[in-house]
């Protein structure tokens, strides 16, 4: 891929309760989700009899915009999800919301993030008899729900996220209510919403991001608080809270990267958080500079607030093409070295004979920050000094974002100075932690009780990594299936 060189979203969730048309409804807020995963999406729905399922690999849009496949997905209750794999390959099989019978009925199940003892567990579970099907850790859910000794569907929910560890939320559907879950630290999100419902009462959203909410015109009414359960039914909205209240570890990069810029993450407007940490970074990082030049899109908002902080003008030094997703050709050496410009293109006329701040949201292997300098300079830029709106990533995560194993992040193993020379900027510097917990409203980072996840910074995991202590199986292993 073009841009293996940063780290990729996690997966998308949304459910819809009570919502005319509600396949539609969920395809729409999976559209608005699409950033979070773009390798394959599902939709559940469930018409009052029946449970409909569609999967297909690839985009929210090649996959709903045909209106049979919508007319086949009946009802005014729905679960969807986007994926990007952090675990198991992409395969049809891994595509969710999984579905699964029980002896209460059917559940729909739908997960963002990753657990962390899932290998652990599912080695338990396939010695009791247990089946896998796919090669997810989301699908240890679905097993341990079955083999609960309680009887009603929350009670035997309740046992199996009591039997997991990681950062997690998820969507579940069954034919009487619709479930949200998130983990109790809090780390990955969760929202819900209330719109116009299918009999004139309140609908019910749930989703990863207000983004999705926005799209399908529904009101925010509050997040999913850390170690919640959600139920909605038709008598409305009821909360379990089983796991013992700790301080939320809600992920700092979701600031940062991940989460789309008009959303707002536990009541922090990521626009304006993107901003702020551009302004602390030309606080702490001043450069001697002609113009400010975001790195599309994700740069962006952070330049914008750089360029304010420092008074140099904010000009679109780089030009992003938005119809490029993989390499449309085969990826010979060549096509690699120039991926960088099917994504990004200089705009010769604003950098040329300018010392140019290029201002990116983070570095992970290098590489392509190395070829974008490498591009700027060629266009004619005097000097190029790199800001990072974010800490050096110098740990690997293990709770639901897709990154290198640490020996392969660019500044685990070099110093800031090595770290520019490398890429071949004439000055590189990243915002210190402390001054990422300002710009997000923060007196700084308390390493006795911090208030984001950061460990990709830190290396500071506040979640047990029990399966990295011992060696992965691969699951499903005879079992090859065309893509």
């Amino acid at each position: 891929m073009i841009d293996d060189d940063k780290f990729h979203e996690e997966c998308g969730v949304f459910g819809a309760w009570n919502v005319p048309d509600a396949a539609a409804i969920t395809a729409l807020g999976l559209h608005a989700l699409q950033h979070r995963g773009q390798e394959a999406t599902g939709i559940v729905t469930h018409d009052g009899v029946r449970f409909h399922s569609h999967k297909g690999m690839g985009l929210v849009g090649d996959n709903y915009g045909d209106a049979k496949v919508m007319a086949a997905l009946p009802g005014s209750r729905a679960i969807g999800h986007n994926r990007y794999a952090t675990t198991g390959e992409t395969v049809l099989r891994n595509v969710q919301p999984l579905f699964a019978e029980f002896e209460f009925g059917g559940l729909a199940v739908g997960h963002n993030g990753n657990l962390t003892n899932a290998h652990t567990v599912r080695r338990a579970l396939t010695r009791r008899g247990c089946l896998f099907q796919s090669t997810m850790d989301s699908e240890v859910f679905v097993h341990l729900i079955a083999i609960s000794l309680y009887s009603t569907v929350i009670d035997r929910l309740t046992d199996a996220v009591k039997q997991v560890i990681g950062a997690y939320s998820l969507v579940a559907l069954t034919q009487d209510m619709l479930i949200g879950v998130r983990d109790p630290l809090g780390v990955r999100p969760l929202i819900l919403g209330k719109t116009k419902g299918a009999d004139g009462k309140i609908g019910w959203v749930l989703a990863s991001e207000t983004c999705a909410l926005d799209i399908v015109g529904a009101d925010f009414v509050r997040d999913v608080e850390p170690g919640e359960i959600v139920i909605i039914d038709d008598r409305g909205v009821q909360s379990v809270k089983p796991f013992t209240p700790a301080p939320p570890r809600f992920c700092v990069f979701e600031y940062i990267y991940f989460a789309r810029p008009d959303s707002v993450m536990e009541g922090v407007s990521v626009y304006n958080a993107r901003k702020n940490i551009g302004r602390v970074l030309a606080n702490e990082a001043p450069a001697a500079a002609d113009i400010v030049v975001p790195v599309p899109d994700s740069g962006v908002p952070a330049a914008m607030g750089f360029s304010e902080a420092s008074g140099l003008p904010f000009e679109l030094g780089i030009i992003r093409n938005h119809y490029v997703g993989r390499t449309f050709i085969e990826p010979t050496d060549q096509i690699r070295h120039l991926g960088v410009r099917l994504k990004h293109s200089a705009n010769r006329a604003m950098i040329e004979g300018k010392r140019v701040v290029l201002v990116d949201d983070s570095i992970v292997r290098g590489t392509t920050s190395q070829k974008i300098v490498a591009m700027v300079r060629a266009a004619g830029a005097k000097e190029v000094h790199l800001r990072i709106a974010g800490p050096p990533t110098t740990h690997s995560c293990f709770y639901g974002i897709d990154t290198p194993e640490r020996g392969k992040l660019l500044a685990a193993r070099n110093s800031v100075a090595e770290m520019a020379k490398l890429i071949g900027a004439d000055s590189l510097a990243f915002i210190s932690l402390d001054g990422l917990y300002r710009a997000l409203g923060k007196p700084g980072r308390d390493a006795n009780a911090p208030a984001f996840c950061d460990a990709c910074f830190t290396g500071d995991y506040p979640i047990e990594l029990t399966d990295q202590s011992e060696p992965r199986e691969s699951q499903l292993s005879l079992l090859a299936e065309l893509r």
